[in-house]
Parts: C-alpha cells; sequence; structure tokens
C-alpha cells in the first residue's frame, strides 16, 4: 500500500488508489464528494444531475434502446452507483490536491473500529463490520471469569447483532439463541454460509436446538452432549433468491401472491418451468461445486429454510419443497442435481398451498424470503441401499393419548424405519410407530392382528447403484440387507407368529423375512434410548419455554452389555396447539334422541358450538365407488364447499384417512380445500381389532392445529361409540343449493342444514381428552350469524 502510484494522470491516481481498498472506498469517496460541495467546485443537485445524465448515456452505449423497460430498477440504481464513483473521481482529480486525498484517506482509517484491549467496546457493534465483531467477541470469551463478567453484557449485545443478521431477528428467537451460542459458534455458522443475509428459520432452528442439547449444566439436568449431533450442514442465504430472481428477470413474480388463488394455481407449473431455466451467479455456483468435492458422494438432503418456516408463531410445516439427492453421479451432473432442487425449492414459494397459509394467517404482506439448508443425508450404506435404521418426529407434549395411563409432559414418537418421510407425510396404507414416552411398551394396538395391520410396510431409501430415491416393499428391502448381516435387524424387527408377536432373539438368527414386522419393540425397551429421547424433548421445550417438535434420526451403537445411541436433530421448531379453554365437561343427561355420535377412543380436548352444516361423506358408500375420478372430484367439491361456506360454522364428517395420497383409505384433500372448517372427522367403521393410525404428528395435522380446526377419530368398531346413520343420511342434502356445480356428486356427498332439520337447533361437539370421550349433540342457543367464530390457536 505505500508502493508509488503507477499512473501520472490525478483521476487515474484516485481510482488505482482506492482499488487497494475495496470496502472502505465507499467511505473514502462520500468524504471527497463532501469536500467537493463545501469547497464550491460543484452542487450537490447538479453533480446527481450529470451523474443521471451520464448513467443514461451509458445505457444507449451498451445497447438499451427502451431502459425504462429492459433495465431492472435495481440494476439502474447499481449503473448509477458505478457512474458517481467514477464522476467523484474525475472532480477530485481536477480540482483538488493530491496531498488532500491522502488526508481524506488517512482520516477514515484513523476512524477504522479496531478490537478493544480494554473491556470496554469503543465502537458500536450494530454498525461494525462482522469480522470485528467476531474477533472482539472471542477476546472476551478468552477472559478469566471475574474478567468476563464486567464485559457479559458487552458479549451479549455482540452475540445478538450477530444473531439478528445471520439467523433470525424474531426476538423470541434471539432471546433464546444469545443464551446458548457462543461467538465461535456463531463464526462458524458465518464460514458455512453461501450468498448474504440470513440462513432462514430451519436452518436456525436445528442449530439452537442443538447447541441447546450441547450444554453441560449440571442445574439443567445430565449432560446428554456427547450423544447429540447434526447432520454436515451449508446454508444458501436469503439474498441469492434476490440475485436468482433478478439475474433470470423473474423479479415480476413477486406481486403474484395478491392474485387470486385460482390464478395462483394455474401460473404455478409456468412459474416452475421458469425458475427451471434460470441460471446462477458464478460466484454461487463455484461455491456449491466446493461444497460438492469436500462432501464427496455422500446422499444430500436440500431443504428449504424461508425466514418464516419453524419459527415461534407460524411452522410453515410441509408448505414448501424438500429435494433428495442421491448424490451418485458425475461431478457436473450432482452440481446440475444441485441447481434444480434449489429451483424448485425458489419456485415452491408461489406454489398455492404455501400462499393461501401466509394468508390465512395474516403473512401475505411479509417478504418471504427463502434459503437453503444444504446436507448431508444421515444413515449407512447397506449394499445398494442408503438408509438410517431410525428416524421420526418427535413431540415434547403427547396429545394423542390412546390410554389414560398416559403422562403428556413426557412427549410423543412417530418412528419409521428408513428415511424419514413416511413419519412426517400421510401415505398410502402405511403406518409409522407411535411411541408414548411415558409408556412406551404401551401400544395403540392390543392384538397380533391389530400390530400387523397398523405396521409399516413401504420403506424409503436411496438406491446407491440406480442413484435414485426410491419407496420400496419393506420386505424386499430387509432381504438385502440380511443377506449383508444387518447389524440393526433386531432393534427394529419381530418375529410374526400369527396368533402372538415375537422378539427376534439375535441379528444372526435364521428367520424368514416374510415373517418379520417393523415393530421397534426390542429398541423401545432399551433405557438408555427412552431416556436419550425424553430428555432431549424435555430440555428443549424447557428452554423454547413452549412445546415443540424435532425431525430426527437415532443411530444405533454397539456397546456392552447394552447399545449406545447418537440422537441426530435435523429440525427443532415451535409446536403450535391450542389456547386452554378450562376443562371439558359431558354433560349426562342430553336426551338420547339429540345424541348424533359419540366415540371414545384417542380423543383430543376442545369445544365447538353452533355448527349449522355438516359436510358428510358415508365411509361405506364411499367404498363402493368404483370411479377414481368420481373420488377425486368429491376432494374437489369439498373444496369448493369450503370457500362457499366461509364465516359459516360447519364441520367435515368421512372416512379416515383425510388427505390420504391413497384415495382407497380417505378422501384426497389438502389444506387449501378444508382451512374454513372447525373440525375434521375420520370415521373408523372397519372391523378389524385396533385403532387406525391418525393425523398427529404429520403435517397436515399441523395445517389442522394452527388453523384452529379441531382432528376428532369416530372409532365406530368400539361397542361404546354410536353414530346416528339416519340423521346423517336421509336428512334433506342441500348440496345443490349451495353449489349447483357438484349436483351429480350428491349420490356420495351430503351436506345437511342441521338447524333447518332440527327446528332450529345446531350441533356442539364436546371433546373431553382427559376422560377420553368426545360427544355430537342438538342443542339451543344464540346462533346468530354474525355470532359464529373462527377457533383460535396459541401461536405463542
Amino acid at each position: 500500500m505505500d508502493e508509488p502510484l503507477r499512473s501520472k494522470t490525478a483521476t487515474i491516481d484516485i481510482y488505482i488508489k482506492l482499488a487497494q481498498y475495496p470496502i472502505l472506498a465507499e467511505k473514502i469517496r462520500l468524504r471527497m464528494r463532501e469536500e467537493l460541495f463545501r469547497r464550491g467546485i460543484i452542487s450537490k443537485t447538479d453533480f446527481e444531475a450529470e451523474v443521471k445524465l451520464k448513467a443514461m448515456e451509458s445505457q444507449i452505449r451498451e445497447g438499451l434502446r427502451d431502459p425504462f423497460n429492459e433495465e431492472p430498477a435495481a440494476t439502474w440504481q447499481k449503473r448509477k452507483a458505478f457512474i458517481r464513483d467514477y464522476h467523484t473521481d474525475f472532480y477530485f482529480g481536477h480540482n483538488l490536491s493530491s496531498q488532500l486525498f491522502e488526508q481524506i484517506v488517512q482520516e477514515v482509517l484513523n476512524d477504522q473500529p479496531s478490537p478493544s484491549p480494554s473491556v470496554e467496546l469503543s465502537f458500536n457493534p450494530e454498525l461494525a463490520p462482522w469480522e470485528l465483531l467476531f474477533e472482539q467477541g472471542k477476546t472476551y470469551e478468552k477472559l478469566p471469569p471475574p474478567e468476563l463478567e464486567k464485559v457479559r453484557h458487552h458479549l451479549e449485545e455482540i452475540k445478538a447483532v450477530l444473531i439478528k443478521g445471520m439467523l433470525s431477528d424474531q426476538l423470541p428467537y434471539v432471546g433464546v439463541a444469545r443464551k446458548v451460542f457462543d461467538v465461535r459458534d456463531l463464526e462458524w455458522i458465518h464460514q458455512r454460509r453461501i450468498g448474504g443475509g440470513k440462513i432462514g428459520g430451519k436452518a436456525a432452528g436445528m442449530l439452537l436446538a442443538w447447541k441447546i442439547l450441547q450444554q453441560r449444566d449440571p442445574e439443567i439436568g445430565p449432560d446428554i452432549s456427547q450423544h447429540i449431533a447434526i447432520p454436515e450442514s451449508y446454508f444458501i442465504a436469503t439474498e441469492v433468491i434476490y440475485d436468482f430472481r433478478l439475474m433470470n428477470k423473474l423479479d415480476y413474480l413477486m406481486n403474484q401472491k395478491y392474485r387470486s388463488l385460482d390464478e395462483i394455481r394455474d401460473d404455478y407449473p409456468k412459474i416452475v418451468e421458469a425458475h427451471l431455466q434460470g441460471r446462477f451467479p458464478e460466484k454461487i455456483v463455484d461455491q456449491l461445486r466446493d461444497v460438492l468435492d469436500t462432501v464427496g458422494n455422500m446422499p444430500l438432503i436440500v431443504r428449504s429454510s424461508s425466514l418464516l418456516e419453524d419459527n415461534f408463531g407460524h411452522s410453515f410445516a410441509g408448505k414448501y419443497q424438500s429435494h433428495f439427492l442421491p448424490n451418485q453421479g458425475t461431478p457436473e451432473q450432482n452440481l446440475q442435481e444441485l441447481l434444480d432442487a434449489i429451483r424448485r425449492i425458489y419456485a415452491s414459494t408461489l406454489n398455492p398451498d404455501a400462499i393461501l397459509y401466509r394468508q390465512r394467517h395474516n403473512l401475505i404482506d411479509y417478504d418471504e424470503r427463502m434459503a437453503i439448508l444444504l446436507q448431508t443425508l444421515r444413515g449407512r450404506p447397506y449394499g445398494r441401499y442408503f438408509l438410517p435404521s431410525v428416524a421420526g418426529v418427535g413431540f415434547s407434549q403427547n396429545t394423542f393419548r390412546w390410554n389414560p395411563k398416559i403422562r403428556r409432559e413426557e412427549g410423543f414418537l412417530r418412528m419409521v424405519w428408513g428415511i424419514g418421510t413416511r413419519a412426517v407425510d400421510r401415505v398410502s396404507n402405511d403406518y409409522p410407530r407411535l411411541i408414548a414416552l411415558s409408556h412406551p411398551n404401551l401400544r395403540p394396538e392390543t392384538t397380533a392382528k391389530a400390530i400387523r395391520q397398523y405396521t409399516q410396510r413401504y420403506v424409503d431409501v436411496i438406491d446407491l447403484q440406480e442413484n435414485a430415491f426410491k419407496t420400496l416393499p419393506m420386505r424386499e428391502v430387509l432381504e438385502e440387507l440380511m443377506a449383508r448381516g444387518y447389524p440393526d435387524l433386531r432393534y427394529i424387527t419381530s418375529v410374526d407368529k400369527g396368533d402372538y408377536i415375537e422378539d427376534l432373539i439375535s441379528a444372526g438368527a435364521m428367520v424368514n423375512s416374510h415373517k418379520l414386522i417393523l415393530t421397534f419393540d426390542y429398541l423401545i425397551r432399551q433405557p438408555k434410548f427412552v431416556k436419550l429421547m425424553r430428555t432431549a424433548l424435555m430440555r428443549l421445550e424447557q428452554a423454547y419455554n413452549r412445546p415443540v417438535d424435532i425431525e430426527f434420526t437415532v443411530e444405533i451403537v454397539p456397546d456392552y452389555p447394552y447399545p449406545d445411541f447418537v440422537l441426530h436433530v435435523l429440525q427443532c421448531r415451535p409446536l403450535s396447539q391450542r389456547e386452554e379453554g378450562g376443562p371439558i365437561i359431558v354433560p349426562r343427561n342430553i336426551p338420547e334422541e339429540d345424541i348424533l355420535f359419540t366415540s371414545y377412543e384417542l380423543i383430543p380436548d376442545g369445544k365447538i358450538e353452533g355448527i349449522r352444516y355438516a359436510i358428510f361423506v358415508d365411509p361405506r358408500q364411499y367404498r363402493q365407488i368404483a370411479s377414481q375420478t368420481t373420488r377425486l372430484e368429491l376432494g374437489r367439491a369439498i373444496g369448493r364447499l369450503n370457500k362457499k361456506l366461509e364465516g359459516k360454522t360447519f364441520i367435515v364428517i368421512g372416512p379416515g384417512r383425510w388427505g390420504s395420497a391413497n384415495i382407497d383409505l380417505g378422501v384426497r384433500v389438502s389444506y387449501a380445500d378444508i382451512y374454513n372448517t372447525r373440525a375434521l372427522i375420520e370415521m373408523a367403521i372397519a372391523s378389524e381389532d385396533g385403532v387406525p393410525e391418525l393425523s398427529y404428528g404429520t403435517h397436515f395435522y399441523q395445517d389442522l392445529v394452527e388453523a384452529g380446526i379441531h382432528s376428532l377419530p369416530l372409532h365406530l368398531q368400539n361397542p361404546k361409540s354410536c353414530f346416528d346413520w339416519s340423521f346423517f343420511c336421509n336428512s334433506p342434502n342441500v348440496l345443490a343449493e349451495l353449489s349447483p356445480q357438484d349436483a351429480p356428486v350428491a349420490d356420495y356427498l351430503r351436506v345437511i342444514d342441521v338447524p333447518a332439520v332440527a327446528g332450529g337447533r345446531r350441533l356442539t361437539i364436546l371433546m373431553d381428552g382427559s376422560g377420553d370421550e368426545a360427544i355430537g349433540f342438538l342443542t339451543s342457543g344464540d346462533w346468530r350469524e354474525g355470532k359464529e367464530d373462527k377457533g383460535t390457536v396459541s401461536t405463542f
């Protein structure tokens, strides 16, 4: 920097000198302009007018004939910034001395903050460069405890500034995060960040959960830090999506969220295609190529991590996309698949369900920026297949009680073998293992027949040979793994003996794979496993000061005499729950003729009053529908009724499982089809033992909770339960009156105007989770239309 300048001309001297100060050049030029204006060499107004004129001339030189339409506003501002810099150098070099220039440079350098050797800060952390904050913070953290206490307030401020700039500016998050992150943690995150901006809610939640569980404070309980891990992770920050859309002229899509839902649905395929054609800045591509070089051929998952996702109030569960990348191709193929996955996730910010969710939660005006969480997939290769042995979703509070012994506060798991998608999505004819952590061996199913029926039949894996994510029959994958001596076999399977289920004695036992079913029985009898899961969930709830859920995998580590376990946290979010409205008491004096239904298993807590309309799909008739088109049309018709009945109090009743991808099991609806209903009631009328697996813990269920929609099962195979078939099947059907276009499906879809049938009375539903009892009955009340309200939920 002390070398002589190479040019003889003053303007070029200044330009070359300032090139040596890439960060400070802006501040130096600002001081140079202040001198020009103060000395009267040119006024600020005239200077800016010349900048604008020269910028317009540069547009013509670069071939723009219609600049207003051909150049985005952001590019125009960037153009003017370049011209302003060159014009500053020109005026200063031709009118003021080189000595004054050197003096300004030195003044700016002297004003630069630097890490303070004293305990007091000498700069404003809100304005300081992050590199300076990292250095000052690490200096503080090295101090002996007595000295550290004197500057803790400064250290907390530094961490808060870094957290708000890089992770989240939500104050509840910041309040928890600054207590558990140290400055080196934040520097590590910064080093793995690609592009500018924040890393998004999903990434921020995962990192916060990891650090909470890494704490070694005897006051918060036993040390489990050695049993907690996260995948290798990288973060594509929120500003990259702006650069991508600007570069590909897709920024016009920012107003898409204000269009009608029908327009949004129609436009979405074209939006996806437009994103797939887009290019990324070369710097971003180079950084992603470096990441792929680092992780090698490990399978990857590319996950959405928007600013609104997994936050303190709205989870956006399942609204945006995630993509699995086997990562077994050539380096260029792997890179292109990664870029395509990012493009699809960017496009998913404009998908109809996400926009509708934002509308329903008053978030539509929020600038939803999408970051990307790029992680190695947890699991191991076994021959041609890559998968974890245990994956699932865990909840710190268990509202899904199937037995009075179950304690809600000790948590709940939905667990699967293989990649955990089958634990969080409603999949066809398949069931995860449900585990109440207070009583892990107490199953919802009570007989061998029921256990056999409600078990996992398919597994999601990475096929390393075919470089593909696949869903395969469980036994097909088991046979492949057993042939290679699968070490975790006895932890996840049991032997079906027909009349009873028996433990697999050892992993090397000779047994036909067709006799094996997935039960996880041996695993959940391991005290270390149950204690680890329960402790982790309770500790996270304590730190967040509200219930949480996590997505996880568990690594089984061989040890003697009992195995050990490592919990890999993939995601953590505050869990929405309904507000407590006091205990529900079911009256015992309701006339029998006024009772429309009762149910006695897996009952949530809640109350719905003044129900005017009941939308009813008869499960018996639904089974008889031969046409798949007709079954799909029922879901669409319910979606149309959902819009037409907005502002009315109505419920939807039909064959469980609502929202299933398999329309043989239930009516296919999404959140967009049922968001105005007050309750979604699933009827289980099969004669088999046990109870069907319901929505709890899925993304679909989380939608219901956040929308204030109760999910209620009617287990009519229970002899205590009842259902007034005559009322629901023989009352007048007002479907054609409400929605004439849906009259063709009136044989299968009924809409009952309850007060019209019941002499002005309406339907009330009381749900007593503690007593495991629900009742729907006709009653009188003040049912003016203006008094109908939507249910409320706690958003913490």
